[in-house]
């Protein structure tokens, strides 16, 4: 069983609702991904989603292409990011960190070197935006294979087919996008999320994790309601570009407790 795995049997087994927070490796600088990977956790997070930097990330509103700019600024790439997940390995060995990012960086490196840094680095799976899941069978069987989950997006325009596709395919949990859009975009509808999750779980017995538009602690509970995890990147991003650098492991660690709070009904 894989650590995702072993995550969401234990959020059942107290039934409570995942919190997973996303943050992009070398932001605001290399010296803070660590840091605040370990105060996310201090503050609830139960799944880690690190983003690799990209130069176009096709899905990203502007908060997160303004975090990728200003990590690739400072030559951030997947050497620096498997050396993140490393070094947070040698104080955390329990909370799974899953690589987000797009398929360009993989495949300038190879399907194989990925999954082979990715496993010896502490990584627990993948989040590929441009990598469906009729495309990249092996290449999710690979990563199974090697103990690392294939985490695939699922979206209000997705298919019976493609729900079906990430059925097959996919592991750890399936990513719901609540919004037609880009991350950070737009007001969640929940009775539509409360639907279309439903329809979803006719198909996949994976948890589902629902993001995109979750910005607040009331948002997030109404999402709870019906998700097996909640998932929030450009607010906490949002939240790093307006506070001062060193105390942005701080001003994370309170908000992700504060949706923690929530959730828990407290």
């Amino acid at each position: 069983m894989s650590r995702i795995e072993q995550t969401f049997a234990a959020l059942r087994a107290h039934n409570k609702t995942g919190l997973v927070t996303f943050i992009t490796a070398g932001d605001p600088g290399p010296d803070m991904t660590v840091p605040l990977m370990h105060a996310l956790v201090a503050g609830g997070a139960d799944v880690l989603e690190l983003g690799v930097p990209f130069s176009d990330p096709m899905a990203e509103g502007p908060v997160i292409q303004r975090a990728c700019e200003r990590a690739l600024k400072f030559g951030i790439g997947l050497p620096d990011v498997f050396n993140y997940v490393r070094e947070f390995r040698q104080t955390n060995a329990d909370t799974p960190v899953v690589l987000m990012g797009y398929a360009n960086p993989i495949e300038r490196i190879g399907p194989d070197a990925f999954i082979r840094c990715a496993k010896e680095a502490g990584a627990d799976g993948a989040i590929v935006v441009d990598y469906p899941p009729e495309e990249c069978e092996a290449f999710a069987d690979a990563m199974r294979d090697n103990g690392l989950d294939m985490i695939f997006l699922l979206a209000p325009t997705s298919t019976v087919e493609r729900v079906k596709q990430v059925a097959r395919y996919g592991s750890g949990f399936s990513y719901y996008v609540s919004l037609k859009g880009v991350t950070g975009a737009g007001t969640i509808d929940t009775q539509d999320v409360a639907q279309r999750v439903a329809a979803i779980r006719e198909h996949v017995s994976l948890p589902i994790g629902v993001g995109f538009g979750i910005r607040d602690a009331q948002t997030a509970k109404a999402v709870a309601s019906v998700a097996d995890a909640v998932v929030i990147g450009s607010r906490i991003i949002q939240e790093l570009e307006n506070t001062p650098k060193e105390q942005g492991p701080e001003a994370v660690r309170a908000f992700c407790a504060g949706i923690r709070a929530a959730l828990d009904g407290q």
